[in-house]
């Protein structure tokens, strides 16, 4: 016996919360497709996100620290599994729909650019009058053009929730434009999750790996409210060194942040008496938030991180140097775009050639770029 895909589409109308969206409502893709026997359409996104290149190539692109500093430092793709690991967890509870969640969570940083946000703040300088670079936007143009899986349309072909959810991604460090994909409403819950899930997870894992690397100071981030709240809870000292009791602190860290965004939003739900999906895209606000009081503590924290450890002069140093390799590459590629691989050469008549060259850029994991720079630059490697 197994589950045909009518049985898993009845499992979700009669499983999920009504403001859940149901894989047999979606709105569909852009290029009409037979459904499949035993997948439903969330999953299959999901399934094929996975799979692209752009996904693999997050291994070696920076969340804060370069890959070859350490091994064990998050990379954009760790963070990625992270953020889908939690935003699970949270649709799960509030009876969401956990496949498209994963789906959007999983492609949400799919357009990120070497180095991280200093790769993103250098391409965007370089594409001033050329429609900028926002990497939310490139993730939509990697599914919706750049990956070529399949001969019958470019990109993925993805739901219009999953596509919808990349291109709403919001947080902090995150803008939204979401032109072609209504705008002026809220993206669905599903994606609301991983906005917050997203957040959760940055916060936990650059304190750890802030402290593992020795930028943060556990004397400083002591004083910081939120840490001295959850190394109580953890029974440590929040002034420790200890790696264990550390680690102890970081799993409370994320329970109370998933437990009181939980436990807010399910209030925010009922308030509002939101009772289906399109109730929740109507809402002026997000309804999957934390409380005021957790915000203003995940606030405190991120201004501490901000300080101690992404304008430590180490991160710093290595932003600028970012910064001025992926200028480099874009311009000498605009000047002179011979030098580019053949393939990309071919896509040059297909449109904009800043555009071409800021997607091959961008493309890019830190490795490669690295690699690429000695070979355009360093007259001793061979190119």
């Amino acid at each position: 016996m197994y589950a045909l895909r009518e049985r898993l589409e009845e499992n979700e109308l009669r499983l999920l919360a009504p403001y859940a969206v149901k894989s047999r409502h979606s709105r569909g893709r852009l290029y009409p497709e037979e459904e499949h026997p035993y997948r439903t359409a969330f999953q299959r996104d999901r399934d094929r996100i996975i799979h692209t290149t752009a996904f693999r190539r997050l291994e070696y692109k920076t969340q804060v620290f370069v890959n070859y500093e350490g091994d064990h430092y998050r990379t954009r793709l760790t963070h990625t599994l992270e953020t889908a690991q939690i935003a699970r967890s949270i649709a799960r509870v509030l009876m969401l729909n956990e496949d498209l969640t994963e789906a959007v969570a999983l492609a949400h940083d799919l357009g990120h650019t070497p180095f991280g946000h200093a790769g993103e703040t250098a391409l965007h300088a370089m594409m001033e009058g050329y429609g900028g670079f926002n990497h939310n936007s490139q993730s939509l143009r990697v599914v919706e053009y750049l990956e070529r899986r399949y001969p019958a349309f470019p990109g993925l072909n993805l739901t219009w929730e999953v596509r919808e959810g990349i291109v709403k991604h919001t947080t902090e460090y995150d803008a939204c434009d979401a032109q072609g994909y209504e705008p002026e409403r809220r993206p669905t819950l599903e994606a609301q999750v991983v906005n917050a899930a997203d957040e959760i997870a940055f916060n936990a894992h650059d304190v750890d790996d802030g402290l593992r690397s020795g930028l943060i100071d556990p004397a400083d981030l002591a004083r910081v409210p939120i840490w001295r709240e959850v190394c109580s809870r953890a029974g440590v000292s929040p002034e420790g060194s200890d790696e264990t009791g550390w680690r102890a602190a970081i799993r409370e860290l994320i329970n109370t942040e998933v437990t009181d965004l939980v436990q807010s939003s399910a209030r925010a739900l009922e308030a509002h008496g939101i009772d289906c999906p399109e109730a929740a895209r109507r809402c002026p606000t997000s309804l999957v938030a934390f409380s005021p009081e957790m915000s203003a503590m995940n606030s405190e924290l991120r201004s501490f991180l901000q300080t101690h450890l992404y304008r430590h002069y180490r991160v710093v140093r290595m932003a600028v140097k970012a910064q001025r390799l992926v200028t480099d590459l874009f311009r000498t590629y605009v000047q002179e775009p011979t030098q580019l691989p053949n393939p990309i050469q071919a896509r040059l008549q297909e449109g904009d050639p800043y555009r071409v060259v800021c997607d091959y850029v961008a493309g890019m994991t830190d490795r490669f770029a690295l690699e690429e720079y000695r070979r355009l630059f360093d007259p001793e490697v061979r190119t």
